[in-house]
């Protein structure tokens, strides 16, 4: 009796050491504010042995709706709270019991702000995408870096290390950005991959909640959206729901036995998604497909765990009210749970209407591109409520690869005509306004392989890029001739712009700075940026494109009484165009302007043909 009643003294002291034990290290988010439409706010909190604690606050207009312990790992505790339209700002005590032990932590309530962001993006905008470890480096030292536990150094000779780019970089060359004539900016990812490897593409988040300190601090990143907003440039933040990085607390200590798909085992998925479209598919390549890991470094969230939903869903909404962004891009939107991720879109757009999303839908075709976008017939037709209001085009994309369509040979007639073909499928989609287009971007080769001997070609492709309908995407350097493969490595299409770094060499950043060749294509991107800020034709107008004829391709953009013509003539020689074919877009004696030259020309003045330079590009608005 006497060594039970002993060994149960031990066990009790044991306990008690473990009650002894708790603490917490972490609470996610960092505040909140009141106002906001859904009033349920869901606290995570990290700290050891924290999920049996009891935990309650005393806050007026504040109730708990309920405390939820999973079965993961102990040091997890999730907290829902009911925040009433009559709570105030403030700072609410949270308090946790455990036996004897007591726990104590303030969290401010915030007053909202007056709303800057979330303005959403359109047609209207011209999206000029930035890797910021690669673009410039304003701050030469960033001591908040040291809280992290694998510090790269940086090196750039290595293609694939991190460089040194940060937020401040990006500040400091607003300028820049801006005389480019685009109005907004999308950032590779900005938060933290604390990664072995480095992570300096950004893809690896291990913290949802702070901006990777080698960039910069939460507050440079609010601090550079305002004054991105004050020149009427909008910011969209990249976001990654599909996978964590795996040093991510969730992956070193998951919180629920289900959070991550396959148990938290590594199950690298097969990247088909023709599988979730396809009406023959298995139900295990299409479960491999969705499921499946994207690559080992990145455990693939099960986003059917609704507590690790709620966490996201709230996480973009902190950053919407925080750092007043004003869209999103979505990251591999396929490879997340359908139906999980509609409605992560129904509560954003819930607390913000005029906001905007893209989901990264990487297909080959527009067939499977339709799919995912708000309001496709297809995708009804099988009884799926797709909600992405916005999808990539991909298809363009590779079509462009190395300037296909436009390039002078024998089958330069056949790429004009692929072109002409490829805007013809736009009946698939719900809304072709609401089409990301681009030619190239971070995860592809540069649109341009090597610097050409002039701008011909380069010319019409980004003129089509910037005229037709939907919402144009330039990835950083494009003004500046960048090209590449990435056939050996990502880094070669992810090169850092000269003069972003201490001891560059050579600035392109500054006119004196850059090739003639160079300074000709950022000020045609330049000219075409401005004058679409002021098209109603372009930012909503419909479109009407004749099939290309003699090498020639012609359309026009409409809205109201605006309209203007746009003509690639991919030929290496001059033509003479016969006009009497575009007698429905085109009235005789109308006088049009061409605003890359100036130039007021007349279309259609009673002759058959009209004399079209080698390679011409011309945009002509006609005038009133």
């Amino acid at each position: 009796m006497k060594k039970k009643k002993a060994a149960l003294l031990i066990c009790a002291a044991m306990a008690g050491q473990a009650v002894a034990a708790i603490s917490i290290d972490k609470i996610d988010p960092p505040y909140w504010w009141t106002g906001m439409h859904d009033r349920t706010l869901q606290l995570q909190i990290h700290g050891t042995d924290i999920r049996d604690a009891e935990f309650s606050t005393d806050y007026p207009g504040v109730t708990v709706d309920s405390v939820t312990r999973l079965d993961g790992s102990p040091n997890w505790q999730y907290v829902y709270l009911n925040i009433s339209p009559e709570a105030c700002p403030g700072t609410m005590k949270l308090k946790w019991k455990a036996g004897k032990k007591t726990l104590t932590r303030d969290f401010e309530l915030k007053a909202r702000k007056e709303m800057k962001g979330a303005q959403g993006f359109s047609a209207a905008d011209v999206l000029y995408m930035i890797m910021p470890d690669r673009f410039a480096s304003g701050r030469e030292d960033h001591p908040e870096a040291k809280t992290l536990k694998n510090i790269v150094a940086e090196n750039r000779e290595n293609p694939n290390g991190r460089h040194g780019g940060d937020l401040q970089g990006i500040s400091d060359h607003i300028d820049y950005i801006d005389s480019l004539g685009v109005t907004a900016v999308w950032l590779n990812p900005v938060l933290e991959n604390d990664m072995p490897g480095g992570s300096y593409h950004g893809y690896a988040t291990t913290d949802y909640y702070r901006v990777d300190p080698r960039f910069g601090t939460n507050k440079e990143y609010a601090d550079l959206t305002e004054r991105l907003h004050d020149r009427g440039i909008k910011m969209v933040m990249d976001m990654i729901f599909n996978h964590s990085g795996s040093h991510h607390p969730w992956a070193l200590d998951p919180p629920a036995s289900d959070w991550f798909n396959h148990q938290g085992d590594y199950q690298q998925t097969n990247y088909r998604l023709s599988t979730i479209t396809d009406p023959y598919a298995s139900e295990y390549d299409k479960d491999l497909t969705v499921n499946g890991w994207f690559v080992e470094s990145m455990p693939d969230l099960n986003q059917k765990n609704p507590h690790l939903m709620k966490y996201l869903v709230q996480n973009s909404i902190f950053w919407i009210e925080d750092a007043q962004i004003d869209g999103i891009r979505m990251d591999t939107y396929p490879y997340a749970d359908r139906e999980r991720m509609g409605e992560w879109i129904d509560a954003v757009m819930a607390e913000y209407p005029g906001f905007n999303i893209v989901g990264e839908c990487w297909y080959g075709s527009p067939a499977g591109e339709q799919f995912w976008q708000t309001g496709s017939a297809i995708a009804k037709a099988m009884g799926i409520d797709t909600r992405l209001p916005v999808v990539m085009d991909f298809p363009l994309s590779i079509l462009c690869a190395d300037l296909k369509p436009f390039k002078v040979d024998s089958q330069s007639w056949n790429g004009i005509n692929e072109l002409y073909d490829h805007f013809a499928l736009d009946y698939v989609y719900a809304n072709p306004m609401n089409v990301l287009r681009f030619l190239d971007n971070h995860d592809t080769d540069r649109f341009i392989l090597e610097i050409p001997e002039n701008l011909d070609a380069w010319k019409q492709a980004i003129a089509m890029l910037l005229t037709v309908p939907g919402i144009p995407q330039l990835y950083y350097g494009t003004e500046l001739l960048m090209n590449g493969s990435k056939e050996d490595s990502d880094g070669f299409v992810r090169r850092d712009v000269p003069g972003g770094f201490k001891g560059d060499k050579e600035n392109h950043f500054v006119a004196n700075g850059r090739s003639e060749l160079q300074n000709e294509a950022f000020d045609f991107i330049s000219a075409i940026c401005d004058w679409r800020k002021t098209s109603d034709a372009i930012a909503k107008g419909d479109m009407k494109h004749f099939m290309p004829t003699n090498g020639v391709y012609l359309y026009r953009r409409k809205y109201g009484p605006e309209e203007a013509i746009v003509i690639l003539n991919g030929k290496d020689e001059d033509i003479d165009l016969d006009m009497s074919r575009y007698a429905e877009i085109i009235k005789e004696g109308d006088t049009y302007t061409d605003i890359l030259s100036g130039e007021t020309t007349v279309l259609r003045d009673g002759k058959k043909t009209l004399k079209l330079p080698a390679r011409a590009t011309k945009i002509l608005k006609l005038n009133d």
